[in-house]
């Protein structure tokens, strides 16, 4: 089998998410998030769990440091908790908390690995949301109040500063379908909130600035979709076409354009009338950028509706996406991972080369792509997961195939570092490269594990179509 050779420099790391490992929910000062209200709501989280203890990485970080160097990884994405930083309203700074995280740095600097500060993956002080959330302004005042503190105590010794992680995820599903927190169903809400999401991003952006200077790389982590036509008619090309400014260009034409595309404010008419955006605000959330970071798993394939919209479309079903109640996501087809998602690489390629093409000269880097599977411990004690070393395989040739066409990526993370708390199915899914076993704490290696650090040892992976990839069988390295 050939294989494929990736750039001098190019990083190559992994990544996980605070409320989903850190544990030690009620440690040293810490305070309630809305994850914390949300999983202790009946029948929120599939197996009834939360993230009190999940990987328990608050104490055990050390060694889960010492499997990054086995690894061989350059590179660790990981994100600061809120609520560990302030943990109550109108009180000061927990030192604690941030201690915590100045050790965390330390120890990977000293690994030689860079970190990555994610600001803020979803878990929002509770004290917050009781204030409103993310739908108002003062919200995003306070992220950035919050971003300057943690910039302040880690200053230059981290690598990379991300504002958010997945706004979408934030604002669409904490606010308009109700599946994470804090499961509320309010459309005009939701719009509300991703515009104060874009605040929040410029305002934290600028705050990291502010503190570490102009050497500060800033960045921002989106879930950009990669809809398809279910057909090449024009009106199933139209309704792609909306998913991509609804998913899509309501965080890029604003972070990186300065502007919001009238058309979205259209397509949303019925919702909101957009009153909330006041002037200054576009120059704020449009500030210079080092990376975009883009995390892929799976694409959707959608159409129109045919007919009237079915009233389940807003009651059983909720609409996901205000402004595309006339437009149908089509059920995945295909091998599909254990979340029910489609494996399609080209996704990864075809959005890369998309912005690259839209925006060029902006450095690129995947900083989430993974899968889950069902893992079974064999008697060696190991996992061995074809399936997920396929999956990883094809996406890593998908992320060359659009470095050949010019995009200009710079790193890939894999997700995620363990098994952890999956937000709302709880401990059910699998995505670790390292197995965590939940009764011990325990970790240990999976086959993707080793594949993966062969690929990063070398800087060279196997070249694997599709066709190998769906046969479930892990290439050679």
């Amino acid at each position: 089998m050939t294989t494929r050779q990736f750039p001098a420099g190019f990083t190559w790391g992994t990544a996980t998410a605070s409320y989903q490992v850190e544990g030690a929910a009620h440690a040293d000062g810490r305070g309630l998030s809305i994850w914390d209200t949300f999983c202790a709501t009946e029948g929120q989280i599939d197996d009834g769990s939360n993230g009190d203890v999940a990987c328990d990485q608050y104490h055990r970080y050390l060694g889960d440091i010492a499997l990054m160097t086995e690894l061989g990884v350059g590179a660790y994405r990981f994100s600061v908790a809120w609520p560990r930083v302030q943990p109550q309203a109108g009180e000061p700074v927990n030192q604690a908390g941030l201690d915590h995280y100045s050790r965390l740095v330390d120890a990977l600097l000293a690994a030689g690995i860079k970190p990555v500060v994610t600001l803020y993956h979803w878990d929002l002080p509770q004290y917050l949301e009781d204030a409103g959330g993310w739908p108002e302004r003062q919200t995003a005042v306070r992220f950035g109040d919050y971003a300057a503190l943690v910039a302040r105590r880690l200053g230059d010794r981290v690598d990379t500063w991300t504002t958010l992680n997945e706004p979408w995820c934030s604002a669409y599903l904490g606010y308009a379908a109700g599946e994470h927190a804090p499961g509320r169903r309010d459309h005009a809400a939701a719009l509300a909130a991703a515009h104060h999401l874009n605040l929040g991003h410029g305002l934290a952006v600028q705050a990291v600035r502010a503190e570490v200077g102009d050497r500060a790389r800033t960045s921002v982590t989106l879930n950009l979709t990669q809809a398809y036509p279910a057909t090449d008619s024009a009106l199933d090309r139209a309704a792609a076409d909306q998913i991509w400014r609804i998913d899509n260009d309501i965080w890029l034409k604003p972070m990186l354009e300065g502007a919001y595309d009238p058309q979205l404010w259209a397509d949303t008419a019925q919702v909101t009338d957009w009153a909330f955006v006041r002037d200054g605000d576009l120059a704020t959330i449009r500030q210079p950028l080092s990376v975009l970071g883009l995390n892929y798993y799976s694409p959707v394939t959608v159409r129109p509706l045919p007919g009237a919209v079915p009233a389940a479309r807003t009651a059983d079903c909720p609409v996901v996406r205000p402004g595309t109640e006339a437009i149908e996501v089509l059920a995945p087809t295909g091998p599909l991972t254990d979340m029910g998602w489609s494996q399609e690489p080209r996704g990864l390629t075809d959005l890369l080369v998309r912005l690259a093409r839209t925006y060029p000269g902006l450095e690129l880097m995947v900083t989430e792509n993974g899968s889950a599977f069902v893992d079974t411990v064999s008697p060696d004690g190991l996992v061995h997961d074809p399936e997920r070393v396929a999956y990883l395989a094809a996406h890593i040739e998908a992320l060359g195939q659009a470095l050949d066409a010019g995009a200009p990526v710079s790193g890939y993370f894999a997700w995620s570092l363990l098994d952890n708390f999956e937000w709302a199915r709880g401990y059910t899914k699998r995505f670790g490269l390292f197995r965590t076993d939940y009764d011990t704490l325990e970790r240990s290696w999976k086959d993707t594990a080793r594949w993966y650090q062969a690929l990063v040892r070398s800087n060279r992976a196997p070249e694997s179509d599709w066709s190998s990839a769906r046969s479930g069988q892990p290439p050679a390295v």
